[in-house]
């Protein structure tokens, strides 16, 4: 089979059988070398010794990253598609060179790129769960912004409770309501990193209250994805479970043989 635009297509996104699996993984590599890169280019001693090495490998990764990109559009079905959609404009960003050398910080983007390379999985079918899971937000999205909007109300009014509690035993933790907004965002979130609490004693039964809502704020989202995940499995069953033949059938199956056999 020569090399078309659609091979190369299935090449790039991993699914030729011979050669995606392969360009998946260097482009893995490449991904992770450059990560390394602009990691180590952080440590001022790793740049002092090593920075001339670092801008050589940095160029390669713009120079590979750019043809990477133009592949990628040349070869897809619907091109300006692929070049404005979200991971076309990650591509993008990992080697333009107006941005890289205006702003080099932005070459931590590439990291994200590591997102798509989840097709590496696909016999464990982990790109099209990524599909499911968003489906599933904008099946929720109501619920979920119902809820954004019950956190941002507890939020205030925990820090407005926790500061009638406290404002005489700790002015200077819960002086005013903004500045207990931070032990609210601690408690609800259910994080409580202790470096303010509560120490009356109607303070410390409030945040007891307040905690318990705070559970409730962090189990409803992961109980209302589940469901929603659930809901889609049964809409859009596994084709491979379809496709298997179930006991009875495989019973059936081996007794027809043996009929067959036999005669």
């Amino acid at each position: 089979m020569g090399l078309t635009r659609a091979r190369i297509h299935r090449i790039m996104e991993g699914e030729d059988p011979r050669f995606g699996a392969w360009v998946e993984r260097l482009v893995i590599a490449l991904i992770v070398v450059s990560v390394l890169v602009v990691t180590l280019e952080s440590v001022p001693e790793m740049k002092a010794a090593y920075g001339a090495l670092f801008a050589r490998l940095e160029l390669a990764m713009v120079v590979i990253f750019m043809l990477e990109f133009v592949i990628r559009a040349a070869c897809h079905p619907k091109p300006r598609e692929y070049i404005f959609s979200f991971w076309g404009l990650i591509d993008m960003l990992s080697f333009l060179p107006a941005i890289v050398f205006l702003a080099p910080d932005l070459l931590a983007l590439r990291s994200l790129r590591l997102f798509r390379l989840i097709r590496l999985f696909k016999l464990l079918r982990i790109g099209r769960a990524f599909d499911r899971l968003i489906t599933a937000f904008r099946e929720i999205r109501d619920e979920l912004i119902v809820l954004l909007l019950f956190a941002i109300v507890s939020l205030f009014l925990s820090a407005v409770g926790i500061y009638l509690f406290e404002q005489d035993a700790q002015p200077e933790n819960f002086g005013s309501i903004p500045s207990s907004l931070w032990w609210a965002i601690a408690t609800l979130t259910t994080v409580g990193y202790g470096d303010v609490y509560p120490v009356t004693t109607g303070g410390r039964i409030f945040t007891g209250f307040v905690v318990l809502i705070g559970l409730g704020l962090v189990a409803t989202p992961a109980g209302l994805v589940a469901s929603a995940l659930t809901a889609e499995d049964d809409k859009d069953p596994d084709p491979d479970a379809q496709d298997a033949p179930g006991p009875d059938e495989d019973d059936d199956s081996k007794k027809t043989k043996g009929m067959d056999h036999e005669t």
